[in-house]
């Protein structure tokens, strides 16, 4: 049939993981192609939060196969955690779990280096999460790497030995930070135990003869595009790919699999970390969206940044995606304000814009904002788009107008039912489109 993809469009944190769950039952596989443990997806469902950093969200559907890709940088000791969590719960997962041999393997030392490595850039910093991930897609291209497969070779120790000493090597021009490595490396050498216990395939081949057999597969995205490698605003970015094309290299398949590709924003913006961010509040409302958004990473636990939504940066990844269909996420958290803005364009040394500049993260950026009325109550879940307040629908279709994209699928709430469906939808094929209620 083909994959759709879904992504989201702006820093991370637009709520992924909540629409991949909704969506998963309309597919057979769910596939991560990118990332590591640094993202943090999280479902509320039955009263409970879960939060997934390398498992795919389609985990809590039971009729689902889920993948994680080979583009993904893989943490022994968290997959452990998540597989705890599950089995806490009942999750059967066994038969419905598998992992790419060619995904790459976050070592202790890799979280060693990346936190000797932050530290030393003093007020530079990106903002990293500490989990290891540059280090390890820096010894992936440098081809210095382990990968899954590795675990099962009769020489694997030595070749972790090698690749710690070269690690150890470097650390050496740093910086000491405290870092219990000893204790870190017997919990990591431990967690291989049950990863060689699990399903362990060529994700190349696995992809694709699922293909030939018609099945239906949705590719997950890790972050946001704007920390993509090449087209995020460097270097405050992730180490990977974030947009639709890391899906070929993350998952082994040719471009003309993919068809549907399925953005996700925040009805705001936020943004985790160091770098740029164009509508960034500093005052009151911004306070306000982060409390009434809960905007704290699933991650790290930090505050995220909040300013209004950003269309310049949402029709940059856009383009850059192919996105065929919107979800607007978190749409409640705007309830209690009187009015709503949206940056329309920039202001850049007295140009007004509305592509970003290469040199984001140095020039002085003035968003010009449009004015929407606020609707101050609440929304009700499950509810048809057409009960939506007037002025929440006035916001909504002004966003489909500037973006020129359909929106799917409205978000007013954090659990599992509280969606809102604004148009009828059609996936795995270009030639069928979303058609509005």
């Amino acid at each position: 049939m083909g994959i759709d993809v879904l992504l989201g469009l702006q820093w991370g944190d637009e709520g992924k993981g909540k629409i991949v769950d909704y969506l998963a039952p309309k597919y057979n596989i769910v596939a991560r192609f990118q990332g590591g443990p640094n993202a943090g997806h999280t479902l509320k469902f039955d009263g409970k939060k879960f939060v997934l950093h390398t498992i795919p969200s389609g985990i809590f559907r039971e009729e689902l196969t889920n993948l994680i890709g080979n583009g993904v940088v893989l943490d022994p000791i968290t997959l452990e955690k998540e597989i705890q969590k599950l089995e806490e719960v009942g999750v059967n997962f066994k038969d419905r779990l598998f992992i790419a041999r060619k995904a790459h393997l976050i070592l202790p030392t890799h979280r060693y280096l990346d936190a000797a490595s932050e530290n030393a850039k003093g007020k530079a910093k990106i903002g990293s999460t500490l989990r290891g991930i540059g280090p390890t897609y820096m010894d992936k291209t440098g081809r210095n790497g382990l990968r899954v497969g590795d675990v099962m070779s009769p020489n694997f120790v030595e070749k972790y030995e090698t690749l710690k000493q070269k690690h150890l090597t470097l650390l050496g021009q740093y910086p000491a930070v405290e870092f219990d490595l000893e204790g870190e490396e017997q919990k990591w050498m431990a967690s291989l135990e049950l990863l060689r216990s699990l399903n362990l395939v060529d994700c190349e081949y696995f992809m694709n003869k699922a293909l030939s057999e018609g099945k239906r597969i949705l590719a997950e995205g890790a972050q946001g595009s704007m920390l993509d490698i090449d087209f995020g605003t460097y270097p405050f970015v992730t180490s990977s790919n974030t947009i639709t094309a890391g899906v070929c290299t993350g998952l082994g398949v040719a471009p003309q699999t993919i068809k549907e590709v399925i953005g996700i924003t925040k009805a705001y913006c936020t943004r985790v970390g160091s770098g740029p961010f164009p509508t960034e509040l500093h005052d009151e409302t911004g306070e306000l969206l982060r409390k009434e958004g809960a905007e704290f990473g699933a991650t790290t636990g930090r505050p995220r940044r909040c300013g209004w939504i950003d269309l310049p940066q949402l029709k940059y990844t856009i383009i850059l995606n192919g996105v065929t269909q919107l979800n607007v996420t978190k749409l409640d958290v705007l309830n209690i304000f009187d009015t709503i803005y949206a940056a329309t364009h920039y202001k850049i040394d007295g140009q007004v814009t509305d592509e970003l500049p290469f040199d984001l993260c140095d020039v002085e950026v003035e968003p010009i904002y449009e004015a929407f009325e606020g609707w101050n109550q609440s929304l009700e879940a499950g509810s048809a788009y057409a009960d939506l307040p007037v002025a929440a629908r006035t916001y909504l279709e002004a966003l489909e107008r500037y973006l020129g994209l359909p929106i799917t699928i409205i978000s007013v709430g954090p659990e599992r039912a509280s969606l809102i469906l604004k148009a009828i939808l059609y996936f795995t094929t270009k030639t069928q489109r979303s058609l509005s209620f």
